[in-house]
């Protein structure tokens, strides 16, 4: 089976720091969301992470948590953030990790992450995923003690423009070996 659609999928997909903090997200895209996440491989399949969806008023009371000093000041425009914990491996992939001395579930959080919000786009919704918060409330919040890997701010962009996207030259980033080249 064949897509052709993926390519211009990832050219509108981008980190959105602009929302529309009148507009809603429908629990239903973001259950949409969830659900491809879900299909993200990971190493033996062990999924090492979990998804907290924090929706609605809920979402408002914790941006602060987002806004240390000027960055992330577009969190208090957010309708629903997806905080993601990282989560043990199975024994399996925790073997594979030691011996191979790799970081899988960071690995497999990020794709996890890559499938979530290209579902996001595809429904029209504009994502951020963030790396600057504040882990401790976070944590206290949720009432977890995993450790918050990221976080993904979920919302309606306030425009449909999209900046330019600003990228490595393809030799700065790859090189394809092969005899038939």
């Amino acid at each position: 089976m064949e897509f052709k659609d993926f390519k211009e999928l990832a050219k509108v997909r981008e980190s959105c720091r602009d929302y529309d903090a009148d507009r809603e997200v429908e629990i239903e895209k973001i259950e949409a969301c969830l659900e491809t996440m879900k299909l993200a491989p990971s190493a033996c399949n062990a999924q090492p992470y979990y998804y907290y969806i924090v929706h609605g008023d809920d979402a408002k009371n914790i941006s602060k948590y987002f806004q240390l000093g000027k960055m992330n000041s577009f969190a208090k425009d957010i309708s629903a953030f997806a905080i993601v914990t990282e989560e043990n491996y199975n024994l399996s992939a925790k073997i594979g990790s030691s011996v191979k001395n790799q970081d899988y579930k960071s690995i497999d959080i990020g794709i996890s992450a890559a499938y979530f919000t290209a579902e996001a786009t595809s429904l029209g919704l504009s994502t951020c995923i963030m790396g600057w918060f504040d882990e401790e409330k976070l944590q206290k919040f949720l009432k977890t003690k995993s450790r918050i890997r990221l976080v993904i701010a979920i919302g309606y962009a306030k425009t449909d423009d999209l900046r330019e996207k600003k990228r490595k030259t393809s030799d700065a980033l790859y090189k394809i070996i092969s005899e038939e080249l």
